[in-house]
This record gives C-alpha cells, sequence and structure tokens, in this order.
C-alpha cells in the first residue's frame, strides 16, 4: 500500500465536537464581557422596568393616533434618520444628539408631529447620552411593554403620532425617580421666548 492510497484519518470525537464548539464559546464570551462592560459603565438599563398602570389597563387594545400618514409619506415628512427611530423603533448612538447639550429654557417636541413631550424644567444629565427627563409633559407620551434583546422594558411614544422616542427606567432623580431616555433625532426643540 502506497502512502497517497491510505485513507485520510477522521479527527477523534472529541477533537471534532470541541473544534465546533469553539466559535460559538467564543462569540457568547465575548458577548458576555461586552454586556458586563456596559453594564458597569452604566449603559444598559436594569432588567426591572416601573410599574405602568396604563400598560395593564391597554394590554392587547390596539393603540389608535390622532395623526396617521402611510409608510411612504412619512419618509417624505422625515429625514431618513429620523424615520428609523420613530418608525422603525431604531436607536441613535449614544452622545450624538446636539439635544443631549441642550440646556436652555422650552420645549422638546415631537419631530414627527410636533407635540410638546418634554419641558427643559424636566431635563437632567443621566451620563447614558441620550436626552433624559424625570416626566414628561401631561398627555404627551403613551407607553408599551417592549420585549427585545431579552429584557422586559418600557418603550415610550408619542402619544399623537406613536412615533418611537426611547424607554423609561426606574434609576431617574427624584421626584419621581424615573429616567425618560430618549432619542434626540425623535424631537426638536423650541426655546422659551426670552
Amino acid at each position: 500500500m502506497r502512502l497517497s492510497d491510505t485513507p485520510p484519518r477522521k479527527p477523534s470525537r472529541s477533537r471534532a465536537a470541541s473544534a465546533g464548539s469553539t466559535p460559538s464559546r467564543r462569540a457568547f464570551l465575548l458577548s458576555a464581557t461586552a454586556a458586563a462592560a456596559a453594564a458597569v459603565a452604566g449603559l444598559v438599563p436594569r432588567l426591572t422596568r416601573p410599574a405602568r398602570a396604563d400598560d395593564a389597563r391597554h394590554a392587547g387594545a390596539p393603540e389608535r393616533f390622532e395623526v396617521v400618514y402611510s409608510d411612504a409619506e412619512w419618509r417624505k415628512r422625515l429625514t431618513p434618520a429620523q424615520y428609523e427611530i420613530l418608525r422603525q423603533e431604531g436607536t441613535e448612538r449614544p452622545y450624538s444628539s446636539p439635544l443631549n447639550d441642550e440646556h436652555r429654557a422650552g420645549t422638546f417636541a415631537c419631530a414627527g408631529c410636533a407635540l410638546p413631550l418634554f419641558s427643559s424644567r424636566t431635563k437632567f444629565d443621566s451620563h447614558t447620552g441620550w436626552p433624559s427627563f424625570w416626566m414628561p409633559l401631561d398627555h404627551a407620551v403613551g407607553t408599551r411593554t417592549d420585549s427585545t434583546f431579552g429584557m422586559i422594558r418600557t418603550e415610550v411614544h408619542c402619544r399623537r403620532c406613536g412615533g418611537h422616542l426611547g424607554h423609561v427606567f426606574d434609576d431617574g432623580p427624584k421626584p419621581t425617580g424615573l429616567r425618560y431616555c430618549m432619542n434626540g433625532l425623535a424631537m426638536t426643540f423650541l426655546p422659551q421666548p426670552a
């Protein structure tokens, strides 16, 4: 028998099994390390969420909004980045919005329908990279449960057009203890007249 006629040896079962599981184990370890680093940095919210009475009341009921446009009309009215956030529930990169550093007196309104949402009096620096508020204006926002990314959060949207704004967490300052963590691209700022 010549050497070239010898059938190739199959790898042992334990070597083949460990070789096949290495990429997934490595991916898991990298993901876990990244998640832990983000949690330590305060960029990942707690896995708990504030209790919302309106979540229970509206569970299963389809929401109806005053301002309704076709998808094509929303695309015309919004920039591509605004569309991604307001209509596709996207998230902007932290520290990318000029509204994060907006400190003048005024009102933050929905970029989709101009409904006033938050007063500058309730804005605070959460050190997360997104404009944060401890309370919305009366009858400005709606909420619903968001279970994406393996955690339960409370999604916040414009009451009038349903545009996605961000999420609310229970780690904010007094007097409410809430942190409305909003996407700056989902809002516009209207300075208060002098």
